[in-house]
């Protein structure tokens, strides 16, 4: 497990802050207290101060603010927002992890990364993090489009042809 996003390496061209809205809510069985996981974002949302600020709250259940984290467009991956943009309705993978630091009690879950691409996101899924998606607001969806009919390149898929191990002649003795 990294501290930093698989795609930080790649050659990114878009970028917009998103507000990870977290749902808190008590836990429903004996190993846990409380569960975690992300409802919505807030497109173009500002760091969050104080950190998880209460948006919503009922019986039970907190929403908050827990991080504004930035999603990232790259040239490389535009096959996986074409992918998630074909979907109903185009959603956004929030990859969360146990918190450590200050505030946290290390079985809260804290948001880490976010992407628009259905490629990264099920790269996470088979990870340890938590992986869950969010409904991709009109704003998001917009960038992405535009994003994607900018840079798309379609690569053609090319059959590697197999290697003979042995010939003819190896295969009679």
């Amino acid at each position: 497990m990294t501290d930093k996003p698989v795609t930080q390496s790649l050659e990114r061209i878009e970028t917009m802050p998103l507000g990870i809205v977290v749902e808190r809510r008590r836990g429903v069985t004996a190993w846990a207290d409380w569960s975690w996981r992300p409802v919505s974002v807030i497109p173009g949302a500002g760091p969050v101060d104080p950190p998880g600020r209460v948006l919503m709250e009922g019986e039970g259940w907190t929403h908050s603010h827990a991080a504004t984290l930035t999603l990232e467009l790259f040239r490389t991956d535009t096959e996986g927002y074409r992918l998630n943009l074909s979907q109903d309705p185009p959603r956004l993978w929030v990859v969360m992890r146990p918190g450590v630091g200050p505030g946290t009690d290390g079985e809260e879950l804290v948001p880490f990364t976010v992407t628009a691409s259905a490629h990264e996101g099920e790269g996470y899924q088979v990870g340890a993090d938590v992986v869950e998606t969010v409904p991709m607001p009109a704003e998001v969806i917009a960038l992405v489009r535009d994003f994607v009919e900018q840079h798309h390149v379609d690569v053609p898929f090319h059959k590697r042809e197999r290697k003979r191990h042995f010939e003819k002649e190896d295969r009679q003795r």
